[in-house]
C-alpha cells in the first residue's frame, strides 16, 4: 500500500538552534520552513522533520543514515566540518576513520554483506550513520 509512497523522516531533538545549525549548515541540508512545531529540511528529495521535543532522551540506534558512493571521502568531509566519529568497542574491525565493513557468511543478509558503515551524533545525541553498499 505504501511501497511506492515518498517517506518523511522524523527526528527528535531537545534543542532547536543547534539542530538547525548541524542539520543545515554542518550536514548541508536545505531549510524548507520552520513553525512552532519544528523545522522542515530536504534531504536530496526525502523530507525529514526536526521537531523539539523538551523532555527526551535520544535512543541508543541509529536513527538516520545516509548512502554514499565514497565513505571515506564523506567520512574525511565531516570530520574536517567538526564531526566525531563514534567507535564501538564490540564492532569489531573499525578502520582508523571509523568505518566499519559488515561481515558476509551464510547468516547475513546478501543485501548488507559487506556494507562499510560510519557513525556519528548530532548535538542531542541522535546517532546518524553513512553507508557503502558494495
Amino acid at each position: 500500500m505504501l511501497g511506492n509512497q515518498k517517506i518523511v523522516a522524523f527526528v527528535a531533538v531537545r534543542d532547536r538552534d543547534a539542530a538547525r545549525k548541524f542539520y543545515r549548515d554542518t550536514l548541508g541540508l536545505r531549510l524548507m520552513g520552520e513553525d512552532q512545531f519544528g523545522m522542515v529540511f530536504d534531504a536530496n528529495g526525502t523530507t525529514v522533520r526536526v521537531s523539539p521535543v523538551p523532555d527526551w532522551t535520544p535512543p541508543q540506534f541509529t536513527v538516520l543514515g545516509w548512502e554514499v558512493e565514497d565513505i571515506a571521502a564523506s567520512v574525511k568531509a565531516l570530520a574536517g566540518a567538526g564531526i566525531e566519529f563514534q567507535r564501538y568497542p564490540w564492532m569489531k574491525g573499525q578502520d582508523e576513520l571509523g568505518i566499519w565493513t559488515s561481515p558476509s557468511g551464510p547468516d547475513i543478509a546478501a543485501v548488507h554483506a559487506g556494507a562499510r558503515v560510519a557513525w556519528f551524533k548530532d548535538p542531542d545525541g541522535n546517532v546518524l550513520s553513512v553507508s557503502q553498499m558494495p
